[in-house]
């Protein structure tokens, strides 16, 4: 018994340190100026990966506003994954950030998908726009 629990142990520890290594940076990019409140619909941020679980096959993002969170910017997919390490601009679109005034606190998740749909790891980076 003691043998279970201690693979067991083993097991957890190094599944919950995968899912601590995925992460991730992002620059807005070259989007237009946005301070009105009516976002507008833009490739993607530059997405920089680091440590993507192995065996992903696509991976999720997507955006909300931390000040605004019931605000829907939506994200997108990269289906077929093949390992980049950086996600350029034309992936996917998705409504930019465009705070009313002042800046707000943006929150990218992603999200690494194996097979057969199995959610292999989640990340999240956050900036301010306007920075």
């Amino acid at each position: 018994m003691k043998k279970v629990i201690l693979i067991l142990t083993i097991y957890l520890i190094s599944t919950i340190s995968a899912f601590a290594e995925f992460s991730f940076t992002f620059e807005w990019g070259d989007i237009k100026k946005c301070t009105t409140g009516n976002p507008n619909r833009v490739s993607n941020p530059i997405f920089n990966l680091t440590d993507v679980p192995e065996g992903t096959k696509e991976l999720r993002f997507k955006m909300k506003d931390k000040d605004v969170p019931g605000y829907n910017h939506g994200g997108g997919k990269i289906k077929n994954y093949t390992g980049e390490t950086t996600i350029k601009p034309g992936a996917f679109k998705y409504k930019s950030p465009c705070p009313p005034s002042g800046s707000h606190t943006y929150e990218w998740t992603i999200t690494a998908i194996g097979e057969k749909k199995k959610k292999l790891g989640k990340a999240k980076a956050t900036r301010e726009y306007p920075e």
